[in-house]
């Protein structure tokens, strides 16, 4: 399938796209591919330097007659989100993606694609091996960890770089320069529950909620796709109006900036309740499918009848579990009021797990506004302190404030308009970008961040357009020829 790809147009980016994907590259374990770029700079006799957190710096110098210009940093990150579909038997650890092209898309075998960032890494290897490609001096910036935390870019080295601009590649659409992010912040969520054991009568059942689209947390949150954690909450809360139920055990969603796809947990109750039970998941899944018909096509509700007796959480602490998810914001929270049709706040509760009285809850918050940021983390956690829960914040960082007047834009906007006769969209974005933590790291960095169309980024679901990384490929050439001269 890989081999395919390879000969898609750009080849320049494609055919080390296909490299870049046979090297396993999980987040927080970057070992593999940043080998595989040193490997690569030798190659290409370059010379690279490392933080001692684990970013990568490659040097080039400046083709001919572009000396005077400034130099550029290229950055992208190195890791990609795993997500996966049950169904498939995939080991990230080891194992290289599967690829195919599908008419105008690159795709993934059941997996995430990796084409976020991976795409920005493979058309920044390009250039770094070209001999025909004029730009000014390039410092090729690839950090680490960014999917789950951003540390490569918070902790990233204060003298490595010497680059006064910053091309970010990881924005998804092709006809937008983006200018500005929202920053985030990790809420977990943690407690220890005291079980109770099972009266005789008891039975025990496993709901199943999958085949929700997933999706970026951030990029994505205000599209109304449903979260597979709330909406199986909603549906035992409604079980729990008609008889006692116990929950034993929660398996929902993923990554924190993902947009949970499947849950599962585990409940238990009176036997005499069972056609109730299984009347109310019929109904249930009719309802919800009808709901998210047109977000969420795919949607599935199972029951399974299990053979087993083990202890569950009281019914108290049952109830207090139920509402206090249902609680928990999720979504939009706020838009802005300066910027229309942007997402100011929102929240993903991501994931829920439950396993031997365990509790362990993980929401990703981001805002563009501090304080709307804090009102909204306070939200969160009263909510689960007063179910006793401890809770942590963590992986914090800040957004990317726009600045209107970057020449860099102002020379980027030129480009595009003169290749495509049209001008970009010059957006803010409620993602999460690396450029507002580089820039606290190097404040007099100009910086914009723009790619080529990616759809169903951190979902099986990921795609890439072949079409518009051509597109990307011709103005990212451009960008590069037109960098301003050093004052």
């Amino acid at each position: 399938m890989s081999v395919e790809v390879s000969n898609v147009e750009p080849k320049e980016i494609w055919k080390n796209f296909v490299l870049l994907n046979e090297v396993p590259r999980p987040s927080k374990k970057e070992e593999k591919v940043i080998d595989f770029l040193k490997l690569f700079a030798s190659k290409n006799n370059l010379e690279f330097r490392q933080d001692e957190i684990g970013n990568l710096v490659i040097i080039k110098e400046s083709t001919e007659g572009m000396s005077n210009r400034e130099t550029v940093v290229l950055q992208s990150h190195v890791d990609m989100v795993h997500e996966k579909n049950n169904d498939v038997d995939f080991d990230f650890l080891n194992s290289g993606i599967k690829m195919y092209v599908d008419g105008d898309w690159i795709k993934a075998d059941g997996t995430t694609l990796g084409a976020d960032n991976g795409l920005g890494v493979a058309a920044i290897m390009a250039v770094l091996e070209s001999k025909d490609i004029s730009h000014p001096k390039i410092e090729a910036l690839f950090t680490i960890d960014e999917e789950t935390g951003m540390t490569g870019a918070l902790n990233l080295s204060n003298s490595i770089l010497t680059g006064n601009i910053l091309l970010n590649l990881d924005t998804e659409e092709d006809d937008e320069i983006c200018i500005g992010c929202a920053g985030g912040v990790d809420i977990t969520m943690h407690r220890e529950y005291k079980l109770v054991d099972p009266c005789e009568d008891e039975v025990f059942v496993r709901l199943l909620l999958n085949g929700l689209t997933g999706g970026h947390s951030g990029a994505e949150i205000h599209k109304g796709l449903g979260n597979s954690n709330k909406i199986l909450f909603e549906i035992i809360a409604g079980i729990n109006t008609i008889f006692q139920i116990k929950i034993v055990d929660i398996n929902g969603g993923g990554l924190r900036n993902a947009i949970p796809r499947e849950s599962s947990l585990t409940l238990s109750f009176s036997k005499s309740h069972l056609d109730e039970f299984n009347d109310y998941i019929k109904k249930s899944s009719i309802k919800y499918s009808s709901k998210f018909v047109k977000t969420d096509p795919n949607f599935n509700l199972e029951s399974e009848n299990l053979d087993i007796i083990v202890p569950s959480l009281s019914y108290l602490d049952t109830v207090d579990l139920i509402n206090s998810v249902n609680q928990c914001p999720n979504g939009v929270f706020e838009m802005s009021k300066s910027i229309d049709n942007l997402v100011e706040t929102s929240n993903n509760l991501a994931n829920i797990k439950l396993n031997e009285g365990k509790l362990k809850i993980q929401c990703l918050t981001r805002s563009s506004s501090e304080d709307s940021k804090e009102k909204l983390s306070k939200i969160i956690s009263n909510i689960f302190e007063n179910i006793n829960c401890q809770c942590i914040f963590s992986g914090g960082y800040p957004g990317w404030e726009p600045n209107i007047n970057s020449l860099t834009l102002k020379e980027a906007k030129r480009s595009y308009l003169n290749l495509f006769s049209s001008d970009p969209k010059v957006n803010v974005i409620h993602a999460g970008l690396e450029c507002g933590i580089i820039g606290s790291h190097y404040p007099k960095m100009d910086m914009i961040s723009f790619g080529p169309t990616i759809l169903g980024a951190h979902s099986p679901d990921e795609k890439a357009s072949i079409s518009s990384t051509k597109k990307f490929w011709n103005f990212f050439k451009e960008v590069l020829a037109n960098i301003p001269e050093r004052n």
